[in-house]
């Protein structure tokens, strides 16, 4: 079932790199040392063109290693190397790895003048041979679908680059295999194999059933959409369809089959046999259409054996309806997979053979670059400074903060402002009431879920206890009150802890009602707090004045323009940017430098935000510093010394308790919502528990009562009674016992000649019609083929039959040989049978002996309709 498509690696024709390249570097370069080293570096790369595209390459990670390597190269030239048909000029040839040459109205073979055409070529390449690998790996280990998972999305990544790439690095017709919409489909399918391999994976792993289903389920989709996309072009193989569309219905398949899983444990058994049953439709059609590509049997054998059982389970015991395929709920879809993204470098073995080439013209415009940049930043840092310190001296002068920081009076300590902004942005007395009406909500919720889980014990054990009185010894089972001792042990602390919960929540309540009133008067906004606090001088104080007010407001905006300086200066000296990539763009694109234009675009994007916000602070300091001014001078004017009454320290002294109050009440109420939520989770899984249990304990104690059942109606309720003499006297089988009906003597027709005898009737089951085995109308019957009449035809019961009626014999079943070997006294039951236990060999013209003339009542409890009885040739 494991058939992964995997893609063909493109060719290309050979190209000698280092000649061109080396032209290059000794027309662009000075001689010496550098000149030597940049083109031994060519030449380093022309060989490793020739080892990742020169010759056939294995599906190893090696052969991998080395395209990887081979393409970041190329990125990492691409911007030293002016390739154009006017400069740096090589030709690469590539061929369809498709081959589908003009018949599709493609081009079987592209040659461009373009390293962005190489660079895709050669990425194909690297998503080709590692989905190559990719199909190579052995899913029967980890390290296996591990690798397998890993090339898959990193193939897809290829491809998916490629797809955005592609016409902006070629400019013009790609051929068919690396157009947009084949690389897109292509990278889909990877995709689509590795969330396959996840699946194989957690189905290795034993993982839960219903994330099993939901990854195959994803996988399913992932190959829909890909069948969808090829559905209608030639671009692919021929044997990719038939794959994408069996893939499609096979993890579809597993999908329902896993999801069937999850529906029997959740006691959902009409689902299950639903979800199999689709799941064999699926594999069906996978077995008609495309069974040459792909081999299912093992999985349609899995899921037909499941089906079975689930049908003969649901016809026995739980008789669940099945429901319709569209009432069914959708399966969830769970993606565990996602294309690699293409970040150079690739290869973790990367080297840049060109590291230390810099053109002479980028080193000079460097250089220069470098200095512009050193000046604008050291400026805007001078500046900063500067107004920071003009800003000090002021205040210096002015005697400021520490003025304002000793006035006292009848205003609100700032320290008291803090600690109620911070009450009023947690919310106050609100939340803290929120939170303590949402308690015992919780607990409530917590104790019912608990009560009801020892309740199904308690119904359980009932259960168990009134059958283990009514069965005694014959009960024999162990009891529930033993089996379900850890459970109530658990469920005891359970209730501990919620004792202890409860007394807890009364504590946090008691002491929020003592300190309510004082955090209540913590969130009033400043003028009611202002009012409720005591002055300490009737008198009007500085403390409540508007200048103070104004003026504290003025110094803290100062301190925020300086606090927003010092992070202003880390970050312009934290600005780094490399600007050769910008000049060797530009170099390979005009063949000059343009340094001034260059730097100074640059410089702007880079620091312009920078220096308008060292501008912005410059002019917010001066503004603040004449606005401070001018305040300072109202408040000299108005400055004046006042006492601290005893009341209002204890006013304030019990605003500052109630804050500590307040964050405390806050985190235990946090702390006892969170526990309660963690154990509503942890009371869930003991009444799972319980549940499981209990269920188990029903479906055990069910099966047993049946046995008994059955043992119990098997069991004789009268003493034994000799064998009448008809069933001793009978011999060898060769003719039926004596009946004590008499037996009707035969039809003679006279003097009239006979016709001769008939053969014996073929042997025929006791459900075929009577009249098959009749004489034709007018036709007299030999004395040999009159039947006698079967015991228990023509005669009374009461002559043979016991006192008590009995039901009619189980017949054998195979899978079920307990319902027919009970042993039963032979001289009491005349009307046993069975090929081990008849007193004499039916007769294969009579009916069996002691067979009822007419079906039997159904016996209760068992849902097999009466089957035929063969006899023994």
């Amino acid at each position: 079932m494991t058939n992964f498509i995997s893609v063909q690696l493109k060719k290309a024709s050979e190209v000698d790199l280092a000649k061109p390249l080396c032209k290059f570097i000794q027309q662009s370069y000075p001689g010496g040392e550098a000149q030597a080293e940049h083109c031994r570096a060519a030449e380093e790369l022309s060989k490793l063109r020739k080892s990742a595209l020169g010759r056939p390459l294995d599906k190893h990670e090696s052969a991998l290693e080395t395209l990887l390597r081979y393409y970041d190269q190329l990125c990492s030239i691409e911007p030293k190397f002016p390739f154009s048909e006017n400069q740096v000029c090589v030709t690469f040839t590539w061929k369809d790895a498709f081959d589908k040459g003009s018949l599709f109205g493609g081009s079987a073979k592209l040659a461009l003048a373009s390293l962005g055409y190489e660079k895709t070529c050669v990425l194909f390449n690297c998503g080709a041979l590692a989905s190559q690998i990719a199909a190579e790996q052995n899913l029967d280990n980890d390290e296996g679908l591990k690798a397998a998972a890993k090339h898959y999305q990193f193939a897809s990544g290829a491809f998916q680059h490629i797809k955005d790439t592609v016409l902006s690095a070629l400019n013009r017709e790609p051929t068919v295999d690396i157009s947009p919409d084949t690389a897109g489909t292509l990278s889909l399918i990877m995709l689509a194999q590795a969330q396959e391999v996840f699946f194989l994976k957690a189905t290795r792993d034993k993982m839960k059933d219903g994330i099993i289903a939901k990854l195959a389920n994803q996988a399913a989709d992932y190959y829909g959409d890909a069948y969808k996309q090829c559905q209608y072009k030639d671009t692919l193989p021929k044997e990719v369809f038939p794959v994408l569309a069996a893939k499609h219905c096979i993890m579809q398949a597993n999908a329902e089959y896993h999801q069937s899983i999850l529906a029997k444990q959740q006691k959902k058994f009409g689902e299950e046999i639903g979800r199999l049953q689709h799941a064999a439709d699926l594999m069906k059609t996978v077995a008609s259409r495309y069974d040459e590509y792909i081999n299912v049997k093992d999985l349609v054998d899995k899921i037909n054996r499941a089906l079975m059982a689930a049908k003969k389970d649901n016809d026995f015991i739980y008789h669940d309806r099945v429901p319709d395929l569209k009432d069914l709920e959708s399966i969830g879809k769970a993606s565990l997979v996602k294309s690699t993204p293409i970040v150079i470098p690739l290869s973790q073995k990367f080297t840049d053979l060109f590291e230390k080439m810099v053109p002479l013209q980028v080193q000079q415009s460097l250089s220069v670059y470098n200095q512009r940049k050193a000046d604008l930043v050291n400026r805007s840092i001078a500046q900063m400074r500067e107004a920071t310190n003009l800003a000090n001296g002021v205040l210096a002068s002015l005697n400021l903060p520490a003025a304002i920081e000793d006035v006292s009076g009848d205003t609100v300590p700032q320290s008291i402002l803090h600690k109620s902004k911070s009450v009023i942005e947690q919310g106050g007395v609100q939340t803290i009431d929120q939170l303590i009406k949402d308690l015992p909500e919780l607990l409530q919720r917590n104790k019912e879920i608990l009560d009801e889980s020892l309740r199904l014990l308690d119904e359980e054990e009932s259960t168990d206890n009134d059958l283990r009185t009514k069965f005694k010894e014959r009960w024999q089972r162990t009891p529930s009150s033993e089996l379900y001792q850890p459970l109530r042990t658990e469920g005891a602390n359970y209730h501990n802890v919620l004792n202890k919960a409860v007394q807890a929540d009364g504590q946090v309540k008691e002491r929020y009602q003592s300190h309510r009133d004082t955090i209540a008067l913590l969130c009033k906004p400043e003028p009611e707090l202002n009012a409720a606090i005591p002055s300490a001088n009737p008198a009007k104080t500085l403390q409540g004045s508007e200048v103070v007010n104004v003026l504290r407001t003025l110094l803290a905006n100062l301190d925020e323009v300086k606090k927003e300086r010092e992070k202003l200066e880390n970050d312009l000296k934290s600005v780094n940017f490399d600007m050769t990539s910008k000049f060797l763009t530009a170099l390979a694109q005009d063949g000059v430098i343009n340094e001034e234009g260059i730097s100074v675009t640059e410089l702007d994007r880079l620091y312009g935000s920078y220096t308008q916000k060292v501008q912005e602070s410059l002019k917010k300091q001066e503004e603040l510093l004449k606005d401070i001014q001018n305040t300072h001078q109202d408040f000299s004017k108005m400055k004046q010394s006042n006492n601290e009454s005893n009341l209002r320290e204890e006013v304030l002294k019990n605003l500052a308790v109630a804050n500590d109050n307040f964050v405390e009440l806050l985190s235990n109420l946090k702390e006892g919502t969170k526990f309660y939520n963690e154990l509503t989770e942890i009371l869930l899984k003991f009444q799972n528990k319980c549940s499981d249990i209990v269920f188990a304990r029903k479906t055990e104690r069910d099966e047993l009562l049946k046995d008994l059942q059955q043992s119990i109606a098997r069991e004789p309720s009268a003493p034994s009674i000799p064998l009448p003499t008809y069933q001793t006297t009978a011999a060898g089988g060769s003719k039926p016992a004596a009946s004590s009906t008499p037996t009707p003597a035969p039809r003679t027709m006279g003097t009239k000649p006979q016709p001769p005898a008939r053969p014996p009737p073929p042997v025929i089951s006791a459900a075929s019609s009577p009249s098959s085995a009749s004489v034709p109308s007018g036709t007299p019957a030999a004395p040999a083929a009159v039947p006698a009449p079967t015991p228990g035809t023509g005669a009374p019961a009461a002559s043979t039959a016991p006192s008590q009626a009995q039901g009619p014999p189980y017949p054998t079943y195979p899978g079920y040989p307990g319902y027919c070997q009970m042993p039963m006294p032979m001289g009491y039951n005349p009307y046993m049978y069975g090929q081990y236990n008849l007193p004499y060999a039916p007769s294969p013209v009579y009916p069996n002996p002691g067979q009822a003339p007419y079906p039997p009542p159904q016996q209760p409890g068992y849902p097999f309709p009466q089957q035929p009885y063969y006899p023994q040739q």
